[in-house]
């Protein structure tokens, strides 16, 4: 059977209702994203953080050394598990993430956090166009209403719109129950 990790992006305290950055539906993203953690350190299989810092400290939001930019509480690493630091919204680029996979000898991603629009979506491309074979539990991962040419869009259609790019060519996109009914 291939091996599998968990890939944690940017589930940070400024993406929460207190934060700079606060998105619709962290908490329960956040929610389903600890249960998956939980799932996959049972089962022996590799979880992997990613944590987005900006380099600038007049950044809107994950400004460098701040709290906002820490991991949030729900979804805390292990000693043992990777934090893998970030400055772009591809999780792969000028990272150790891809050489800390092929370390580990993964085959499958599977890919949980925010912004579903931005980071999820980035990483997901980047590691189907690497190879990987990739799933994203799209009830684990959120977003913020946007804006484009004076039309604002509802997070939830942003979501779904993402969610259904992914699942058209870049990844396997199912709910939480789903994904731990059919890894039991």
């Amino acid at each position: 059977m291939p091996k599998q990790a968990l890939i944690v992006v940017d589930i940070q305290n400024d993406y929460f209702p207190q934060g700079k950055w606060p998105l619709v539906g962290a908490d329960a993203a956040a929610d389903n994203a600890a249960k998956l953690i939980e799932a996959f350190r049972q089962a022996g299989d590799q979880v992997v953080f990613i944590r987005h810092e900006f380099t600038s400290d007049d950044a809107p939001f994950f400004t460098p050394g701040s709290e906002g930019a820490q991991l949030h509480p729900k979804v805390l690493n292990r000693d043992d598990e990777p934090v893998v630091l970030k400055h772009f919204v591809n999780s792969f680029r000028e990272t150790e993430l891809q050489a800390l996979l092929d370390h580990h000898g993964i085959e499958q991603l599977v890919v949980v956090g925010s912004m579903s629009h931005m980071c999820v979506d980035g990483v997901t491309r980047a590691a189907a166009d690497l190879g990987y074979d990739v799933t994203v539990i799209h009830d684990a991962c959120a977003t913020l209403d946007l804006e484009f040419n004076g039309v604002v869009v509802p997070a939830a259609q942003v979501h779904a719109a993402f969610m259904a790019a992914l699942g058209f060519a870049y990844a396997s996109v199912v709910s939480t129950e789903q994904f731990l009914a059919a890894n039991r």
